[in-house]
């Protein structure tokens, strides 16, 4: 029964009598098989000779074209309390519409007249400035008025040089005509003595000369001492000019410096009116942002912070809004080695989450679902995933415009067309982990030549 003898019973019994072996033994079923797996194997040899359109995929999601367009969290560059809610999740609003009124946590901000107090302080800043500058003015009044009188009083010390060297030189001819005529009576007396001695004079005429002498000596002393006085007072007058400038100088140099510290003061009051203007200024502004408005059209996504009295910091995200207008695009990832064989203006088969598609990822053309995108921008530092982030945006040209039923944030899942090759050389490239062919576009390839041509 198990056919372990070397003797052959097929010749001599007969099998085809019965229906069993029929049944599980039959020519023709064997020829058809073999006819089939003919068929399948010529249909894969063929099938390896068919083009394939190496792709690029990626992953990512439904964005806006411009960064103006995204989703926004509005902040408050303030901190605060939230007073009251103006609006209500999924709200539209437009620019400018308030959307929550919040008020002040800082104790310096309390004071209801802040602004009014502020600008008593800014007036009473301002007079003081005023009375400085008046005070300045009457200051350079006076220092005008000093340089004025010290002008004068030299001036008419001066003139009592001048007359104190005039008279010097009156009194010195005076004392040389003096001593001119003692010199004279001295000669008449010695001759007059002479002749008394001899008794040709008398002695009226002896006493006569001898008084005229001592006349003309007591008018050299009496002239001595007037010279002697003039250059007394071409001295004082020599010191008083000297005393006048000193003490007029002081003067000046006082109320100079009386006029610097004033207008250091007057600026002191400017600087600070300047400082309670800003700040002025500053309280209005901050008063203006009490009332959180919306930065332009769109929707009220979610309100982050929502309760009545709760508070917030600067800077902290209060409400998400969604802008009306936008330009849908769709931003995905590729793998570094993947990212030179993409350009700006590269062709790209988008599928969207919810939208029914059929996808044969190396027959684009056989695949149904997908919409054409062209690639607009490409990131030049690699994100946080470890993949660099692709900006694509509607292609026009393509033959199927893309839902207007999508959202912002929806999933995507994109295929950049690149090279066509036979399928046999895609699964060899993809048994060696090869990357896909790097191609360029035929009107680069056309511009090259023209290039290289000049160039020659």
């Amino acid at each position: 029964m198990l056919n372990l003898s070397n003797s052959e019973v097929d010749a001599e019994v007969n099998f085809s009598k019965y229906e069993a072996y029929s049944s599980i033994v039959d020519r023709n079923l064997h020829n058809f098989i073999a006819k089939i797996m003919l068929g399948v194997a010529i249909f894969l040899v063929i099938l390896l000779f068919l083009p394939w359109t190496q792709t690029i995929q990626g992953n990512g999601y439904v964005t806006t074209l411009r960064p103006e367009q995204r989703p926004q969290t509005i902040q408050s560059p303030i901190p605060g309390r939230i007073e009251k809610w103006y609006v209500s999740e999924g709200d539209f609003v437009n620019k400018g519409d308030t959307i929550l009124h919040i008020s002040e946590v800082k104790s310096e901000y309390f004071d209801p007249n802040l602004i009014e107090r502020t600008d008593s302080q800014i007036n009473s800043k301002n007079q003081s400035a005023s009375s400085y500058q008046e005070k300045v003015n009457a200051l350079r009044n006076q220092l005008q008025a000093l340089r004025k009188e010290q002008g004068l009083k030299l001036k008419q010390t001066r003139n009592k040089l001048q007359q104190a060297r005039l008279k010097i030189k009156s009194d010195s001819i005076a004392l040389e005509a003096a001593r001119v005529n003692q010199s004279i009576a001295e000669n008449q007396f010695d001759r007059i003595e002479s002749l008394y001695e001899e008794g040709l004079k008398s002695r009226l005429d002896y006493e006569i000369k001898q008084s005229k002498l001592q006349e003309a000596q007591a008018k050299v002393i009496d002239l001595e001492n007037k010279l002697l006085t003039s250059e007394n007072e071409l001295l004082n007058a020599q010191m008083e000019i000297n005393r006048i400038e000193a003490e007029y100088e002081n003067k000046i140099s006082k109320t100079e410096s009386e006029v610097s510290s004033t207008l250091s003061s007057l600026n002191d009051t400017e600087a600070q009116v300047s400082k309670l203007e800003n700040s002025r200024s500053n309280y209005e502004v901050r008063r203006g942002m009490y009332y959180i408005k919306a930065p332009q059209d769109g929707y009220i996504n979610k309100a982050l912070i929502s309760g009545i009295g709760e508070t917030f910091k600067e800077g902290e995200k209060l409400v998400n809004i969604m802008p009306s207008n936008y330009q849908i695009a769709v931003e995905t990832y590729v793998r570094p080695i993947d990212l030179p064989l993409l350009q700006i203006g590269d062709h790209v088969r988008v599928q969207f989450d919810g939208w029914p598609a059929i996808v044969f990822s190396g027959w684009p053309n056989a695949s149904y679902g997908t919409y054409g995108a062209e690639v607009v921008a490409i990131e030049n530092f690699i994100s946080s995933n470890g993949k660099y982030r692709v900006l694509l945006s509607p292609d026009h040209n393509s033959d199927y415009d893309w839902p207007k039923d999508l959202r912002v944030g929806s999933g995507a899942r994109t295929l950049a067309l690149l090279d066509d090759v036979p399928v046999w050389y895609e699964i060899w490239r993809q048994l060696n982990g090869f990357p896909p062919n790097y191609y360029k576009k035929k009107d680069e390839i056309n511009n090259d030549v023209y290039k290289s041509n000049l160039k020659k």
